[in-house]
Parts: C-alpha cells; sequence; structure tokens
C-alpha cells in the first residue's frame, strides 16, 4: 500500500479550474507485462479563462507513448512533462487530446489506479488514483462522460466490467477480446471503475 501523507487541500487555496472536459473516451489493452490505456480528450475552455492558458493535467507513474492534438503529434517545445503533471502550452479554446500510455499494474503496489489483485484487474481511484492511470484533470469539480473499452486475453480475464451500460462486446482473432461501456452521467474522476478478470455473479 502507499505511504506517502495525502497532500491537504485547503478551501481558501481553490481556484477554477481554466478547461472543463465534458468527454473522456478510454481504451485498455490489458497485458500480463504492462497495459496500453489510450484517452481520448474532448477539453473547452472554461468561460472567463484568459486565452493561451496552460493546461496542467495530472499524471504520475505513467509513461507517455503518443500525444496528438486533433488527430496530429504534439511538438515537443508545446508541453512541458514532469514526474506529476503533463502541460499543454497555448492550447486552443477547444480541442481533442489524445494521449497513449504505458503502465505496470503488476508492479503496482500502492494499491493506487490500475492493479492486481489475486489475479485481477482493478483500479481504486478515490480520492486521486486516476492520475496513475492517464493525464486528466483529477479533482472532483471536472465532470465528464466515460466511455471506456477494455481488451483482453478472452481465457485470463472473461468478464470485463466498467462503469455504466454495455453498448457493444466482441472478439478479436488473437485470442482477446473487448467489452465497450458508456456511462451517460457526467462524474468525476475518482469515481471511474474497471475490474477484469475471473469473476463470479450471484443472483438474488
Amino acid at each position: 500500500m502507499s505511504n506517502q501523507i495525502p497532500k491537504t487541500t485547503y478551501l481558501k487555496d481553490y481556484a477554477p479550474p481554466c478547461y472543463r472536459i465534458p468527454e473522456i473516451a478510454l481504451r485498455f489493452e490489458l497485458g500480463e507485462d504492462f497495459t496500453i490505456v489510450r484517452s481520448q480528450l474532448h477539453i473547452i475552455r472554461a468561460e472567463g479563462a484568459p486565452a493561451g492558458a496552460p493546461l496542467a493535467l495530472n499524471g504520475q507513474h505513467l509513461e507517455l507513448m503518443a500525444l496528438e492534438l486533433n488527430g496530429l503529434p504534439v511538438d515537443a517545445n508545446r508541453y512541458q512533462l514532469d514526474a506529476d503533471s503533463l502541460t499543454l502550452l497555448d492550447p486552443p479554446a477547444e480541442f481533442e487530446l489524445t494521449a497513449v500510455t504505458r503502465i505496470r499494474p503488476q508492479d503496482n503496489a500502492a494499491l493506487e489506479g490500475l492493479y492486481q489483485s489475486s489475479g485481477n484487474f482493478c483500479t481504486q481511484c478515490e480520492a486521486e488514483g486516476f492520475r496513475r492511470i492517464t493525464y486528466f484533470l483529477d479533482r472532483p469539480d471536472v465532470m465528464a462522460v466515460f466511455t471506456t473499452t477494455i481488451v483482453a486475453d478472452q481465457s485470463r480475464c472473461p468478464v470485463l466490467l466498467s462503469n455504466g451500460n454495455l453498448v457493444d462486446h466482441g472478439e478479436l482473432t488473437d485470442g482477446r477480446h473487448w467489452a465497450t461501456w458508456h456511462d451517460p452521467f457526467p462524474k468525476p474522476c475518482y469515481l471511474f471503475a474497471l475490474v477484469a478478470g475471473h469473476l463470479a455473479a450471484v443472483e438474488d
């Protein structure tokens, strides 16, 4: 478990975010050695925020593989990356940001974000665990509609679950299968959930 002491946030230090993220589409490719996460964020500058205000997305223990703005690769001089954040410089008023990251749930002993327990993939995003999954505004006042696709080996993870309603599913030719879940109700990222593995259903 994590030994990190949570940082206290005081009301006097609160400032509304300069950007909103009304929609996020996630794709998880769960693997034995690592997991690839592809996130597509629909981002809109908040009313009253200054034009060109930098966008600092929270992210920890992530390996950034690719970054695109409106479908085009982001130049290295357009963003800054450190151990805790990805900051986009001079972003437009409304845009799509796609990030591909690699994480290692098998090695995640903090039990925050995506990790493995008894061989199953699980998430713990409250209070600030989502930043260990992908880059996002990891704060409770940013509400988004989540669409989540999970891809995994069918024998290893026969059950694929996430928030909302199952809207599509299928099988791939390489022994993997996939499921897409859509949650139509906007929610903060700390309420995001994913479970994949050998699970049993109990019906009353």
